[in-house]
Order: structure tokens, then sequence, then C-alpha cells
């Protein structure tokens, strides 16, 4: 009876998706900001982590030389991305997707408060290991409950996926404002408008608190918004059936797409190492050698990462209705190919951006007073914001849609391990920004990224076939 019941539904909820009077479940929108405060705390960190490292130490900082803070830095974000494979597994065959969120939470929120204790390399290193291990039970779980709010083949997923985008983004966009004002001004100590002491720890601290407010929302809202979303696992099936299928082993379609979710994976890399210089050799270029001032004030280096969050926020919902539009027409929506291969050529379009701002200061002059115009800056994030549109939420609806329900999370874990790979080649392809010089790193990046974004939109139809 009751399965019959939930057929009943189903087939309601997917005449209704047809008829276009569906709304989204409330629960995408606990997801939203539970998502949101946690991209809040990441990236209030992230903001003042490559200039919290290298900093002089009586200036409140830890004195680091800029190569070894670089490539710490891309290792520390390129670890964020690899324990999500341990989370995910962990939570799909014992705890579930609703307790590794908690765990997760709790576990970040120590870290930042570790980073905020102490001003010391002991502090660093061990506030750093449980932000990543806290991101492990965390990240890919969310993105798990995203996708199981709505039933297979649901058009509303890839809408759903940029809306939840966008909590990650407006997360994203106040953290460098809140974090980046009280370490480089509130909490700040200045001399004849130079400052002589930095308030990073406050900045951190905000960070947890941030953390704090999320998990308190979800524990509170989640039973009531999401029932018993996340909470069945393959080693505790609570009936027959669920046993059933989540035991059952991989049909032939069910591996072709798991194969095209590795193959697509491993080409956003290069996407990936790409974007992650927005929180390295981006950082530095726009400290030294980007024009700041707008009139007599000038603006915190940490607040220009929060011009791709505000573009997200402001083309998110474009984006969204403009995939459903596409997905209505007689000949479908774009290939999900076609889509991160469109994301990787803006992404080169945006570092070409990058080109004309050091080709603007003569090549690669070290003289810091010769200063680019930010309007190149604002401009290549922007190029970037579009790119990670038609790439980065499109995959996690991909992920949701097409793995296995037994292999849920623990893929979602896999194709987050792409950025672990990036990061990694992030960091390193950073560091030589000082000896190889940023015309060249900078205009390397711009043309890898269109060369492989040329060569995935050839596979579309090819992976796509794979898909169905």
């Amino acid at each position: 009876m009751e399965l019959k019941q939930t057929n009943n539904e189903m087939t309601n909820e997917v005449s209704q998706i047809k008829t276009g009077k569906m709304k989204h479940p409330p629960g995408l929108y606990l997801l939203f900001f539970t998502e949101m405060w946690e991209r809040f705390s990441y990236y209030g960190m992230r903001a003042l982590l490559v200039m919290y490292l290298t900093t002089e130490l009586i200036r409140g900082g830890l004195g680091v030389d800029k190569a070894s803070a670089l490539r710490m830095y891309g290792n520390f974000a390129a670890l964020v991305y690899l324990t999500p494979i341990i989370g995910g597994y962990i939570s799909d065959r014992y705890i579930g997707q609703r307790k590794a969120i908690t765990i997760g939470g709790i576990i970040i929120a120590l870290g930042q408060f570790t980073l905020f204790s102490n001003q010391s390399m002991m502090a660093l290193y061990i506030g750093l290991f449980l932000l990543i291990v806290g991101n492990g039970f965390f990240k890919p779980n969310i993105s798990t409950l995203v996708g199981q709010l709505y039933p297979q083949g649901d058009k509303r997923k890839d809408s759903a996926f940029t809306i939840f985008y966008m909590g990650i983004n407006l997360g994203s966009f106040i953290a460098p404002l809140v974090c980046g004002a009280l370490a480089e001004n509130i909490m700040a100590t200045k001399e004849a408008g130079e400052i002589i002491h930095y308030g990073f720890r406050y900045g951190f601290l905000a960070a947890g608190i941030g953390m704090v407010i999320g998990q308190i929302l979800f524990n509170l809202l989640s039973d009531k918004y999401l029932g018993n979303l996340g909470k069945t696992t393959v080693g505790k099936a609570k009936n027959t059936v669920d046993k059933e299928a989540l035991n059952k082993p991989l049909t032939k379609q069910e591996k072709h797409r798991t194969i095209v979710i590795c193959i697509l994976a491993a080409f956003v890399v290069v996407f990936w190492t790409g974007f992650e210089q927005a929180g390295s050799s981006l950082t530095i270029y726009t400290q030294d050698y980007v024009n700041r001032k707008v009139g007599g004030w000038e603006m915190p280096v940490s607040w220009f990462q929060s011009l791709n969050p505000f573009f997200i926020v402001l083309c998110g919902i474009p984006v969204s209705k403009l995939w459903i539009k596409l997905a209505s027409r007689e000949k479908g929506d774009l290939g999900i190919p076609a889509k991160m291969a469109l994301g990787m050529i803006m992404l080169g379009l945006g570092f070409l951006l990058m080109v004309g701002a050091v080709m603007q200061r003569g090549g690669n002059v070290t003289d810091t007073a010769v200063k680019a115009n930010m309007l190149w800056l604002v401009g290549a994030y922007f190029l970037h914001t579009m790119g990670e549109l038609c790439l980065s939420p499109v995959g996690l609806s991909m992920v949701s849609s097409l793995a296995p329900a037994k292999f849920a999370s623990l893929l979602m874990g896999v194709w987050l391990c792409s950025s672990f790979i990036a990061n990694e080649i992030a960091g390193i392809v950073a560091s030589y920004t000082e000896t190889l010089g940023h015309l060249e790193i900078f205009g390397g990046i711009a043309v890898v990224s269109i060369v492989i974004g040329l060569v995935l939109l050839s596979l579309n139809k090819k992976l796509a076939a794979m898909m169905k």
C-alpha cells in the first residue's frame, strides 16, 4: 500500500514538473543557508590565509616567504578536496549524510577557533588539519542531499543546484568583506594610515562563529524540512527493499555513467587549476601591482575575492532560468560536457584580460609603484564566474543524477577530488610566478584552458551518449 501511494505521489510530482507548476522543496533553502554559513567560514579564512602567512611576525602574521606560502596554500586547498572521498565513503556505508554534516561542521568550527587562539605555526597546522578533516565530512554530503530532494529525471535539478550554488557564493561574498574588514581595518592597528599590526585572528574568529550559526540552523530544522532524507546507509538500510537497492551490482548503464563522472572530473582539473589562482597568485598580484584606490580610499586586498561570489549571486538566477529554458526546447538542453567546455573557455578568456593587465604595466615589471587598472581584474573575475556557473553547479547536478545510489557520496567525493589535484597544481604554478613572471603564468593558463575546453567540446556527443 505504501509503495503504491509513493508511486502515485511521484507520478503527481512529475506531472506538476511538466506543467511547470511545482516549486523547489523548502529543504533546498535549508541546505542553501547551511552551505552559505560553511562557505562563509571557509572563504573568510581563505581570504586571509596567504596574507597571514606572508606578513611579518611583528605585524600579526607568520613571516613565511611568498613561494613557500603559496605552496602551503595550495597544499591546504588541495587536501580540503581530498578528504571528501573518505568522508563520502564513511557516510554512505556507516553514518549517513545528516550525521556527517554535523560532525564536519563541529570539526571545522574547532579548526577556526584554533587559528584564532594562537599566532604560531603549531596553531596554524592544527587549525588547518581540523579544517581539512571537517570539510571531508561536510562537503560531499550536503551536495548529495540536494540531489536527493528530487526524483529521477526531474528537470529542476540543474536549476536547484544553481540556486544552491548561490548559497555557497552568498557566504563567499560576505566572508571576505567581514573577515577582511576585521583583519585589515577594525581590529588592525594603524599609524599615519599604515597598518602596523593586522587583526587576522579576529577574522578567523568570525569564520568560526559563522560555522556555528550554520550548524545550529541545520540541526534545529533538518527533521522538519528534510524528513528522513540522508539517514539511510548501505550498512543500516531500514527495510529489505532499501537493502536490495543499495547492495545490487552495478548495471552496464551505471558503469558507463560512473566512467563519465571520472572522465569529466579529470577534465575539470584544468579549470580549477586556473580558478584557484584567486587565492594565491592573483591575491599577490592584486596586493603588489593593482591600483586599489577609489578616490582617497584604498580597497582592502581581501575584498577582491568577494567579486566572484558577488557575480554569482547577481547572475545565478538568470543562468538558472537559462538552463530551464534550454531544457524545454525541442532540441533539448546543451550537453553537460558542452556546458563544461564553455566554462573552461571563459576561464581562459579571463586570464587573457590578466595578460592585458600585465602588458599595461609594461610586462613583468617588478616596480610596485607601477600599477594596473583594477578593471582588468574585475573583468577577469566576471569571466571566471560565468565559467564557474557553466561548470561547477552543473557538475554537482550531474553527479547526483548519474551516480549509483550506493556510491552517491563517494562519487561526489571523487568529483571534488578533481579540486584536490587542481589545487596541488595551482600551488605549484603560483609559486613559479616569482621566477617565470606573471605574463607567462597568466598567458599559459589562458592558452591551456581554451585548448582543453575545445577538446572537451569535441567529445560532447560521445560522452552524452554514455550518460543516457
